[in-house]
């Protein structure tokens, strides 16, 4: 048998070090990803208006399509296609500038 996983030595530690890294980045990246959810949920709350938000849940949460939200609200979907571009603008904003301060603030 020539499985160089379960023996000592170099090959041994070489294999051990690349399989450290690797959790080590899967870590990192969970780490980001639950970070970039919690600012996402921030951002959400307090840069968006409360329209631009229900409209950005049913898009995005609920899965309903831009004519869906504007039969549902009572509305033009031209009216629904430039909120939701307005909330997701202000969102961005909020996560890529100036953000992080209040961000983490809410810590």
């Amino acid at each position: 048998m020539n499985d160089t996983r379960y023996r000592r030595g170099t090959r041994y530690a070489a294999d051990m070090a690349a399989y450290s890294r690797a959790m080590s980045e899967e870590n990192t990246n969970t780490r980001s990803l639950n970070r970039m959810k919690q600012n996402l949920i921030r951002a959400l709350k307090h840069d968006v208006t409360p329209r631009q938000r229900e409209m950005l849940t049913l898009y995005y949460a609920k899965g309903l399509n831009m004519r869906q939200i504007a039969d549902l609200l009572g509305v033009n979907k031209s009216t629904v296609s430039r909120t939701v571009k307005r909330g997701e603008i202000r969102i961005k904003r909020c996560i890529r500038y100036g953000a992080d301060v209040f961000l983490r603030e809410e810590e």
